[in-house]
């Protein structure tokens, strides 16, 4: 009888330790990118780079997981930091960290540092390394922006998920937070809806206010899998933005148009994409533009091991130079090109 109790006692530790251990989880991505890059300003050319850089791009580490608390009641957490492996900087950054639940009734519930609604409809950006991302460029010694802006890690932030309603094909999200994301005492808050019926489209429309900017965000998206409806495997993508900015002359409007296709000419799978980025009164500034074109190719040796290639180009007018202060930085004219090549590890 003893035995009995002590077994069923250790298995029920073993139950108990294995719904709390976490999952780890994250990405290495290191690429060789060639970087040609010049700002032409009032001084003549105040800023000029030729060179081969070796580059982390969005390289992480995470841990997560789940615990039931009661029936219909799980706990959620997430921890996750962003680290540089190729060396560039030492250490790790906070990335979306978080502390929840999740109840059937009530949906979900995320508190921490988290992206912003902004986010919850990003399904059309399909760049990849040196370009990830709508504003992630890496060449902040000569601009501090080259592209519209896009949706921020967003601390002391609440994001709540509504729970899945049979018959409607929606998932909505609202967020407040009591620190924009330059982390000043600005609370603020967000929506956002993606329709997706499961179909090939999707559809999406989020608002913020006082949490990427101080001031105003309005985004729309749409998404389409032309191999749903006609014999051609390329998935289109879509997004408009208008951002109000409260110490900007102007507002800064942007659109992103992508576009993904499979290659079944290879051993393993693999894909094409191309992407081009205009944006006008970058940062609220009139007159302030840019426009941004990627080309590039994904090749999967496995789900978790991908080689990359790309080769884009930036070329904004009258942007600031390194600002500090808007209003008194020196404005020209910027051009970045860019060609690269990396290896992406998932685990």
């Amino acid at each position: 009888m003893k035995k009995l109790l002590l077994a069923t006692a250790i298995a029920a530790l073993s139950v108990s330790a294995a719904n709390a251990a976490p999952t780890v989880y994250g990405k290495a991505f290191l690429a060789a990118d060639y970087v040609n890059a010049e700002f032409d300003g009032p001084a003549g050319n105040m800023y000029d780079e030729d060179t081969i850089e070796i580059n982390s791009h969005s390289s992480r580490i995470g841990f997560k997981g789940s615990e039931a608390m009661t029936a219909n009641t799980d706990v959620i957490y997430q921890l996750e930091y962003g680290t540089s492996i190729d060396g560039d900087s030492n250490g790790f950054k906070n990335r979306d960290t978080f502390l929840g639940v999740v109840n059937k009734q009530f949906g979900e519930f995320r508190v921490g540092k988290n992206q912003s609604s902004l986010d919850r409809i990003n399904n059309v950006d399909v760049n990849q390394g040196y370009f990830d991302r709508l504003n992630a460029t890496k060449h902040n010694e000569v601009v501090e922006a080259l592209n519209m802006v896009d949706s921020n890690r967003i601390p002391s932030s609440i994001i709540w998920t509504a729970p899945k309603y049979d018959g409607l094909p929606l998932e909505i999200s609202a967020m407040y937070s009591s620190d924009d994301a330059n982390g000043n005492d600005n609370s603020g808050f967000g929506v956002a809806a993606l329709f997706d019926q499961g179909t090939g489209f999707t559809a999406g429309l989020a608002y913020d206010k006082d949490q990427n900017i101080e001031g105003d965000i309005i985004r729309g998206t749409a998404t389409v899998d032309l191999a749903k409806f006609m014999a051609a495997p390329v998935r289109l993508g879509a997004l408009y933005q208008v951002a109000d900015y409260d110490y900007g002359s102007s507002k800064e409007k942007g659109f992103v148009i992508s576009g993904e296709m499979p290659l079944t000419n290879f051993a393993r799978p693999a894909s094409v994409y191309a992407q081009y980025n205009n944006t006008s009164n970058l940062d609220g500034l009139d007159d302030a533009d840019s426009d941004q074109i990627v080309v590039g190719g994904k090749y999967m040796y496995k789900k978790n091991i991908i080689a990359h290639a790309y080769a884009g180009m930036n070329n904004a007018d009258n942007v600031p130079y390194n600002p500090t202060n808007l209003s008194v930085a020196p404005r020209g004219d910027a051009e970045v090109f860019v060609v690269g090549t990396g290896l992406e590890y998932k685990f």
